[in-house]
């Protein structure tokens, strides 16, 4: 699951003035929030990925700077901004990718799940365009609680009749990014070399690390370091809110996990073979509708929903602790889909 985002970028930007895509098909990606704390990182990252020909940035206001802003570097994708609601058709259409961070952020004392009533209506409105404009186009859903937002937006696609599984993704790849990163530090391995699978949802408990799946695998950790490494991954939101103090939360890391994605879900398109990463999908890997595994991305989106390998005696423990909480959100996003 390594991503050649960085490469891709540095070789972009080495290479800026004769950089040819003719080999590549064309591709419109469109992030809905651009503006947001998020979205603007992710939209400069998606500037720079040298898969992207055409760059839609919306958002309810402030979208025609940021687009300004980013549209004068010298990468190939062609930046157009959209604001408001009447613009957002004119957006998604001929989307490939939609990248979703709108929404509020988190705060200190918040969880997720305070995040649910104003995040799950921009949710079901966007999803309700979506739906319109470009239903064939893959979505990944970054805006919290993910675990919730996932189900809102397949309920909004199945209303509309346009719900296909395998173009929906709630975006895990933080969780990924962080266990890899705490791991390497705590093993003494080579951060870039590290891969570590992460299952289950995208809050708190229902976030399980799978350490004992690892590679490289390291014989130096002890249980209580795994429990340690767990615990770290499920808080790291909480732990840059909180190191912020109430001006932020995660937005760098999440955008830069949100362009990892994007970039598989794109080379997944254009062909390229075993790309491979975690989301959260709709899923019989158990008996939860939706759960975050490995997935195999293609030209339709998920080729594959990978099972979830050996589990250690402490990850079986952790996956059944997981499953009521990972239960109840889903369905709080089901009942809104179909309340309001």
């Amino acid at each position: 699951m390594r991503s050649s985002l960085l490469k891709s970028t540095s070789e972009l930007l080495r290479r800026s003035r004769g950089y040819s895509s003719s080999a590549n098909p064309e591709r419109k990606v469109a992030i809905l929030g651009a503006a947001g704390g998020i979205g603007q990182p992710l939209a400069l990252l998606m500037k720079l990925n040298p898969l992207v020909s055409s760059l839609s940035l919306y958002d309810i206001a402030g979208t025609v700077g940021v687009a300004a802003d980013v549209s004068h570097i010298n990468s190939p994708a062609l930046v157009k901004g959209f604001m408001g609601d009447d613009q957002l058709g004119e957006a998604l259409e001929g989307s490939d990718v939609v990248i979703i961070p709108a929404g509020v952020p988190r705060k200190p004392g918040m969880t997720r799940d305070d995040l649910f009533n104003i995040n799950a209506g921009i949710v079901k409105a966007l999803s309700t365009a979506i739906a319109k404009h470009c239903p064939n186009a893959l979505v990944n859903m970054i805006s919290n609680p993910v675990n919730s937002t996932v189900p809102i937006a397949a309920e909004v696609f199945k209303k509309a009749g346009t719900y296909d599984e395998k173009k929906l993704f709630g975006v895990t790849t933080l969780d990924v990014v962080r266990a890899k990163t705490f791991y390497a530090g705590k093993a003494g391995v080579p951060v870039t070399e590290v891969n570590v699978p992460v299952v289950g949802g995208h809050a708190g408990i229902t976030i399980l690390p799978l350490f004992s799946q690892a590679t490289p695998a390291s014989n130096s950790l002890s249980q209580e370091d795994i429990l340690a490494l767990t615990k770290r991954t499920q808080d790291g939101g909480t732990e840059v809110v909180e190191a912020k103090a109430g001006k932020g939360s995660a937005t760098l890391s999440m955008a830069y996990a949100g362009a990892v994605f994007a970039d598989a879900c794109l080379k997944g398109l254009n062909g390229v073979p075993d790309i491979v990463e975690c989301s959260f999908v709709q899923s019989t890997v158990t008996e939860l509708p939706f759960f975050a595994s490995k997935v195999r991305l293609g030209r339709n989106g998920v080729e594959e929903v990978l099972g979830l390998g050996e589990l250690s005696d402490f990850e079986k423990k952790g996956l059944e602790n997981l499953k009521g909480e990972l239960k109840g959100s889903i369905e709080k996003g089901i009942k809104f889909a179909h309340g309001n």
